[in-house]
């Protein structure tokens, strides 16, 4: 599978941006798809996933970022809100199934939020 997330870029407090990732190649065994993200000098960190219907976030993203995707067009995509200096990161968009090992990552898009 292949992965392409887009929609990065620089934006002020308080700002708003979505990045997309568009699947494409054998998606058949994804069962999970999410975001993640790596600030600089940090681990990388699960921002949010989507499963089934139902979404999980991070502690830290919980009622400015939500994760929702397209059915028909394979992709989806991370509305963020309130944006704040400490999300600044490469986003990389994740694909994978459960219980075995599949388990994929985008290129990553840079979010830089300035203050």
């Amino acid at each position: 599978v292949q992965l392409q997330a887009s929609g990065g870029g620089l934006v002020q407090t308080g700002g708003s941006l979505r990045l997309s990732c568009a699947a494409s190649g054998d998606i058949s065994r994804i069962d999970t798809r999410g975001w993640y993200r790596q600030a600089p000098g940090k681990r990388r960190e699960l921002v949010a996933y989507i499963i089934s219907g139902g979404t999980n976030y991070a502690d830290s993203v919980k009622g400015r970022f939500t994760i929702s995707r397209d059915y028909a067009e394979n992709t989806w995509y991370l509305q963020m809100t309130s944006l704040k200096p400490e999300d600044t990161a490469v986003y990389y968009c994740n694909a994978r199934r459960a219980g075995v090992n599949y388990n994929h990552f985008g290129q990553g898009t840079l979010v830089t939020v300035s203050s």
